[in-house]
């Protein structure tokens, strides 16, 4: 193959560059949906994401299309790769279907929009629409500082399990922001999926934060489809043990661990933490509900001295936002120190936006300028 004009390999990178942007606000557009995604809202967020679905369509178009030299093949994959992901969730999301596959669909377009975020990390250095996918706000005019690389070869995204089965159950994703050193001790997130969910995808939902503020971040999967809620307690041993096995490898600060989860994971991480014999110091529950378990005559046993954030949506349609105001004040008449916010726009998803808030209560030193004061 001959190999292009200079000329072919300009017109190669501003294609690459127009779907770099359409991709990035691809991905941000559908997570904002998402967090406002109930029974009433379908058709008019499918409609506001109709228009930028087309123009992924044709950035999409255009770089395949664009003259390509050899040295950019590979570049060119993994870019439309990531991109393809990221349009297949949004093409999913905005297509009519009927109403009974309206939430099978939703959780399929969810699960595209991490595979797009897993496929275009290691292209955050390509071009800053990109690299603000993996920035918080307050550190966006200094990409080139997160990009740091640290002699250490366990940094990055690593997970346990088979090689050929990253979603597999019971293991676990971790992330190690690439600048850490290991010389001084960092705070460690545990983050639990919803139900349905698995760590691989789930951990894209706080890995800005963990990149932007160097601390660890772990993202387990669960035994079965969801946590053990009912039966046997099948997760507590792996969550402990892969707790345990990030603590003996990477400098993890024991005064500093944070348990958090979505939906059926905040109610496991609650019942969890409230039970006792862990090494978490707080715990974070979003669009979560307290566990019959943990209640006995009447009374919440466990949470004397405990720190929770309670974080929930008054548009939640799964767990209605009076069981939260609920749980809030039988945790604080049972002695745990609360903290509680309402989202009054939120559905029953992640709101990404409330990570920062929820650090900084946890850990005022993890504040960034921003936010700091």
């Amino acid at each position: 193959m001959s190999e292009p004009a200079a000329g072919d390999a300009d017109a190669f990178r501003a294609a690459a560059r127009a779907l770099a942007a359409e991709t990035a606000e691809a991905i941000e557009s559908l997570g904002g949906a998402f967090r406002r995604l109930d029974r009433g809202s379908m058709w008019e967020l499918q409609s506001g994401l109709r228009p930028l679905r087309d123009r992924l369509e044709e950035a999409l178009a255009a770089l395949r299309e664009a003259p390509l030299p050899d040295r950019f093949l590979p570049l060119r994959d993994q870019l439309a790769g990531g991109a393809e992901a990221a349009f297949e969730a949004l093409d999913g999301f905005t297509r009519p279907v009927p109403r009974e596959q309206r939430s099978g669909n939703a959780l399929a377009s969810m699960r595209g929009l991490a595979r797009a975020q897993e496929l275009l990390y290691p292209l955050r250095s390509l071009d800053p629409s990109l690299g603000r996918l993996y920035a918080a706000p307050a550190v966006r005019n200094d990409l080139a500082a997160l990009a740091a690389h640290s002699s250490d070869p366990g940094t990055g995204i690593q997970r346990s399990g088979p090689d050929d089965d990253p979603d597999a159950r019971g293991e676990f994703h971790l992330y190690v922001p690439e600048s850490l050193d290991g010389s001084a001790p960092r705070p460690l997130v545990v983050a639990l999926h919803g139900g349905m969910g698995n760590g691989r995808d789930f951990l894209w939902t706080w890995l800005r934060e963990a990149r932007s503020r160097r601390f660890l971040l772990l993202a387990p999967t669960s035994v079965g489809p969801t946590w053990a809620l009912m039966g046997p307690d099948a997760d507590r041993q792996r969550l402990l043990s892969s707790v345990e096995f990030v603590r003996e490898r990477f400098n993890v600060d024991g005064d500093r661990m944070l348990l958090t989860g979505l939906s059926d994971g905040a109610t496991y991480g609650l019942s969890t933490y409230l039970a006792g014999d862990t090494p978490f110091t707080a715990m974070a529950a979003v669009a979560g509900v307290l566990h019959p378990k943990n209640v006995q005559d009447g009374a919440i046993v466990g949470a004397e001295g405990k720190r929770v954030s309670i974080t929930h949506g008054t548009k939640d349609w799964m767990f209605p936002v009076q069981l939260a105001q609920a749980a809030q004040q039988a945790l604080r008449g049972a002695g745990a120190d609360v903290r509680y916010h309402e989202i009054a726009d939120l559905a029953h998803a992640y709101p990404r936006e409330e990570n920062p808030a929820i650090l900084e209560w946890f850990d005022p030193t993890l504040a960034l300028p921003e936010r700091a004061g």
